[in-house]
């Protein structure tokens, strides 16, 4: 079997433009996999189309030799995530089983979901804590949340009073039973990320997300050696190397590798490796279209030191369930792993080419004051 041809969509969610890929093989099989790039849709895609060179032609049972080859031309990571996903979709078609019994093996039907992207309301107590016990009426029993608005560096201190505030009201909604993650965007500098840090500690979050880039490595660990709540980092850090030099300066308690950011799922299974040799737990970033979704679904049900999995399915464009042939199974918190072949996952081209590209599809969580309503 050789990969014989690529197709690119993007298409116009209103808060990302996502780029989906869609390789043929000579044998009539097909592999999905995404390189959503936030404002670069277009850039992910040409990058997609100008590698080609690498991985036409090849077996897509070489996942090894195709990502080794495109990671030595210097690929964009998005392309290297996508043609990987796309691979490994087409083992699983070929073999007749989903991608997890080939990576590993299913160690769970199920896995827990927080939920993101459910406050898209006003930045008050009242709306958050309204938004908040919609969340738990559905049966999820961990979100998370950015209460800083366009905050960056630093914040004034009606601006964190309002923060905390909303972290309240939210806490008080749902109880103390419901895990609570903060998500800080790297918004702060060290001594404002301590500062607010600490201010969060009463309200007992499952972890603080990213008070600082994850690339400030040597900042991240002396903030989490301030405080009592768990680092969660590395959403935007790319592969194994990277991430074991986060964890080996005890940077992060949790990690977050995205597939699409993280070369897909070949890299997702070595980095969650590497995390489980320093005895922390996965929690995949997942804030990309249904695509990223099925490939961290597969990850989850085949790993070990899974924990949790973020989830805009319920809260996000209803465009995501549109263009998919099979809506995912979310009941009480739990996403049902798919048991079909490959990803389990197929796009409806038709509904894609309804929705095209747009330009001012993109959040800008540092300028707009109301960008958590994220166009919708």
């Amino acid at each position: 079997m050789r990969i014989s041809d690529v197709k690119t969509y993007i298409v116009g969610n209103p808060w990302k433009n996502w780029t989906f890929v869609k390789l043929y093989t000579d044998e009539g099989l097909y592999g999905w996999g995404e390189a959503t790039q936030h404002r670069a849709a277009k850039t992910a895609e040409a990058n997609v189309l100008e590698m080609k060179r690498y991985y036409m032609g090849r077996d897509p049972f070489d996942v090894e030799g195709i990502w080794f080859e495109l990671q030595r031309a210097n690929a964009a990571i998005k392309t290297i995530a996508a043609i990987d996903m796309a691979c490994w979709d087409i083992i699983g078609k070929a073999l007749g089983v989903p991608v997890h019994r080939i990576i590993g093996g299913r160690l769970r039907e199920r896995v827990r979901a927080y939920a993101n992207g459910w406050y898209q309301a006003e930045r008050t107590p009242e709306a958050f804590a309204e938004r908040a016990r919609q969340v738990v009426d559905r049966g999820y029993t961990a979100m998370k949340f950015d209460p800083f608005g366009s905050a960056w560096d630093t914040m004034s201190r009606s601006e964190i009073a309002l923060s905390l505030d909303i972290v309240e009201a939210v806490r008080e909604t749902v109880g103390p039973d419901v895990e609570l993650f903060i998500e800080a965007h790297r918004r702060f500098n060290p001594v404002s990320a301590v500062k607010i840090g600490r201010l969060l500690e009463k309200y007992d979050p499952g972890w603080y997300e990213e008070p600082v880039s994850s690339r400030q490595i040597d900042d991240l660990a002396a903030i989490g050696a301030q405080l009592t709540v768990p680092i969660a980092a590395g959403e935007g850090l790319h592969t194994k190397e990277e991430f074991e030099e986060l964890l080996s300066n005890r940077a992060a308690q949790i990690i977050q590798p995205d597939p699409t950011s993280a070369g897909g799922i070949t890299e997702m299974k070595k980095i969650a490796a590497v995390a489980q040799a320093h005895h922390v737990l996965l929690a995949p970033h997942n804030a990309q279209g249904p695509l990223c979704t099925a490939a961290c679904l597969q990850i989850d049900a085949s790993t070990s030191n899974f924990f949790i999995q973020e989830t805009f399915e319920d809260f996000a464009t209803p465009l995501a369930s549109e263009i998919v042939e099979h809506r995912l199974q979310i009941e009480d918190g739990f996403i049902e792993v798919p048991e079909r072949p490959g990803l389990g996952v197929e796009l409806k081209e038709e509904v894609m080419a309804e929705y095209p590209y747009d330009e001012s599809h993109f959040l800008d969580m540092y300028g707009s004051e109301d960008w958590q309503k994220r166009n919708l």
